[in-house]
């Protein structure tokens, strides 16, 4: 009678296919999410900052910074939360700058000027957004290559 029937103790075979369908899935999902993000990454304004050779200043992390950039033909341009905007006049940066401090109780300006814009260009801004509220106005070089 041992022959008949199922055994109790009959060995299955390990299963040794991998279901790659739901890693497929994700990874296309992941593909869609880099695809429509990439282009975002790289906006932004072609500044040439000068070089300089000082110590980083350390940006408090609850704090979000407002980012005034000036090329190199003195368009000004405002950067809130990485996100850019279109040339604008110094006026319209004043305004905006003062509407985004109004409604904040902590934030940090911040100045990228082009290496060759004129020197007056950016003070001109500094009284700006002086004039906006802004009790103090950084401004972001890059380090020296020869460090």
């Amino acid at each position: 009678m041992k022959g008949m029937g199922m055994m109790p103790h009959e060995r299955r075979k390990p299963m040794s296919e991998i279901n790659v369908v739901p890693y497929i899935d994700v990874m296309l999902v992941l593909l869609i999410i880099f695809m429509v993000t990439a282009p975002m990454l790289v906006q932004g304004v072609k500044v040439d900052l000068p070089n300089t050779v000082s110590d980083p200043i350390q940006a408090e992390k609850d704090v979000e910074s407002v980012i005034v950039s000036v090329d190199s033909n003195g368009a000004y341009y405002l950067e809130v939360g990485g996100e850019g905007s279109e040339p604008m006049s110094l006026d319209e940066v004043q305004s905006q700058v003062a509407k985004i401090l109004s409604g904040r109780t902590r934030s940090e300006v911040l100045v990228r000027g082009d290496e060759f814009v004129n020197y007056g260009v950016v003070v001109r801004l500094m009284s700006a957004l002086q004039g906006a509220g802004a009790s103090s106005v950084g401004l972001i070089t890059e380090s020296s290559p020869n460090e």
